[in-house]
């Protein structure tokens, strides 16, 4: 699906010439600076072409730079593993008796 983009306080000069660029390329201004975006994406072999989702939306600009990219960005985040030994820990008996989900909702929704 495609994502609009939005770029925010360009210089005038640089708008002008990417407008200029754009007029001698034929393209609109849109046009011109998607070709721009997909050259220096595929120019680049170390971007990965997707992020995990619980990785997307992170700000690249705040990795620290003595990281390699792909444990920046993990900092912060947990294991699956990890996160499913502190919950044993945390709750070492499993619930034996309660009220099953389905009896919730059912009564949920007659309530209303």
């Amino acid at each position: 699906m495609p994502v609009n983009l939005s770029i925010k306080n360009v210089p005038d000069d640089v708008a002008e010439r990417l407008r200029v660029r754009a007029a001698l390329s034929h393209r609109s201004l849109q046009g011109e600076l998607l070709s721009i975006l997909q050259i220096a994406v595929q120019s680049s072999p170390d971007v990965p072409t997707a992020l995990p989702a619980v990785e997307r939306g992170l700000d690249m600009a705040q990795a620290p730079s003595a990281l390699p990219r792909t444990q920046a960005w993990r900092r912060g985040h947990k294991a699956i593993e990890q996160i499913a030994q502190e919950h044993r820990q945390r709750f070492a008996q499993p619930l034996s008796a309660g009220p099953m989900a389905v009896d919730l909702v059912r009564q949920d929704r007659d309530n209303r």
